[in-house]
């Protein structure tokens, strides 16, 4: 373990990258989610969740909206 500590930090060392690669959905247990670019020039596009609420007490809150 030590080696690869070592290496991650040389690694974070040496600074950012400066190539990176974006995405405009991604796959999440089962669910595709897509970033709010991705419904421009679209005709339908659903851009809410809902959340059932659980909490310790009596109340159940839903949630709906963005993330």
């Amino acid at each position: 373990m030590g080696r690869s500590v070592a290496k991650t930090l040389s690694s974070l060392s040496l600074g950012l990258k400066r190539k990176v690669k974006c995405y405009n959905e991604y796959f999440i247990n089962g669910y595709v989610v897509h970033t709010e670019e991705y419904k421009h020039g679209r005709k339908t596009f659903n851009n809410g969740v809902c959340v059932k609420g659980s909490t310790s007490s009596e109340l159940e809150v839903d949630y709906y909206g963005r993330l």
